[in-house]
């Protein structure tokens, strides 16, 4: 193993480490898809929603209490429909509390 003596970026180390770069894609797909359907979600909720895991065609979805996972739970449909709409290949949104 290669040690180097000077430090590397984040971006720099994904770009290196073939799993770390799987990971980086995965990390800002989730985030794109957030900010695709963020103006579909009400404005008080925008805050309590996160951009989850992507596992094949399945996407989570993580929020902050129960209401908002309810209200988001309504949404989906169209959540989902927007997306595919975009060129994402979503077959399901799952919706998952964060305690």
């Amino acid at each position: 193993m290669h040690r180097r003596n000077h430090a590397v970026t984040l971006q720099q180390a994904a770009d290196e480490a073939p799993m770390l770069a799987q990971l980086s894609a995965l990390v800002q797909d989730s985030s794109a898809r957030l900010r695709a359907i963020e103006t579909l979600i009400p404005a008080a909720l925008r805050t309590s929603v996160r951009a989850g895991p992507i596992d094949g065609t399945h996407w989570c979805i993580l929020v902050k209490g129960s209401s908002a996972a309810a209200k988001l739970r309504q949404l989906q449909p169209t959540l989902e429909a927007h997306l595919r709409s975009k060129g994402w290949e979503v077959s399901a949104i799952r919706i998952k509390i964060q305690t």
